[in-house]
Parts: structure tokens; sequence; C-alpha cells
């Protein structure tokens, strides 16, 4: 394997290269990779799209409860939704239902923005299951989802109500 230009011998790795979490993470990495040059026009990261994704979903969800679907901390949503409110694709107004809290929804720009995204999301998920044949597609889909359901309490920010 080569690391900016130097050749190294990854043998000697090869335990930690097969441990699920090392392999999951660079999933992720990949992933996400996969999003932001698919995206790149759109100019979403991946927590902005499922905010957005999330926000159109449940028009008026506060941000608490929007972490906890998601499965963000607070300071983490608060940061999303500050920059997108920036960009207008959120707007921010007073909960009908409890005066703490402030209800979200998409802007019309941000309505558009997601729709726009629409073919870029399937592009990511289509490159990224792109190895597996179909059947392996969705045996794959049934494994992640059983691991991220049946061990979602040990999550640091588990999502609430994640039965899918």
């Amino acid at each position: 394997m080569a690391l900016r230009g130097k050749r190294f011998n990854t043998a000697p790795l090869a335990e930690l290269y097969a441990r699920p979490g090392f392999l999951l993470r660079r999933a992720h990495q990949i992933a996400v990779g996969i999003f932001l040059r698919e995206c790149a026009r759109a100019g979403l990261t991946p927590p902005q799209h499922g905010v957005l994704m999330a926000v159109a979903k449940h028009e008026g969800i506060s941000q608490s409860e929007l972490a906890r679907l998601l499965g963000f901390d607070r300071a983490t949503v608060g940061q999303v939704v500050a920059g997108l409110m920036a960009r207008r694709l959120l707007r921010r107004s007073a909960s009908a239902t409890d005066r703490r809290n402030h209800a979200l929804a998409l802007t019309a720009h941000g309505e558009k923005l997601i729709r726009q995204a629409a073919g870029a999301m399937q592009r990511t998920s289509d490159r990224l299951l792109s190895p597996f044949t179909r059947s392996e597609r969705e045996v794959f889909v049934k494994l992640l989802t059983r691991l991220t359901t049946e061990l979602n309490e040990e999550s640091r920010t588990p999502l609430e109500g994640s039965a899918r």
C-alpha cells in the first residue's frame, strides 16, 4: 500500500484490517467520500442532508427531537441547523405546542435543494452498493439494519424509535 509515495507492508496490520469496527469505519469513510463527490454541486454534507430530510418528513420538529431522531448530539444538530439557516434552507419559528422549543421547517429553497439532491442520493447508494450483486445488496442492507437496530443502545447517541 502506498501512503503519500511511501510503500508500506500492510501484512502486519492484517488483524486490524479484519476487525469489524475498522471495516465499518473504512466503509463510512468511503460512503462519505462518494456522498461528497455526488453532492458537490448541492454543497451538502451527510449531516446536513440528514437534517434536511428529517425536517422535510417531520415539519415542526424541534432541534432536540431532531437530534434524537438522527442519533446526533444536540451540539452537532445546533451547528448543522445554524449553517442551514444561514444558507436559508431552514427556518425556525416558535413551537405551537411548547414555548421552550422552536419548530423547524424547510424553506422553499431547502425544498428545492432536497428535490435536486435526490438523484445524487440515489447515485451515492448505487455506487456504495456496486461491489455487490442485487441479492447481496439486499442481504448487506438487512444485516446493517439488524446490527444498527439490535445494538442501537450501545451508541453514544442512540436513535429513539429505531425500529424500522
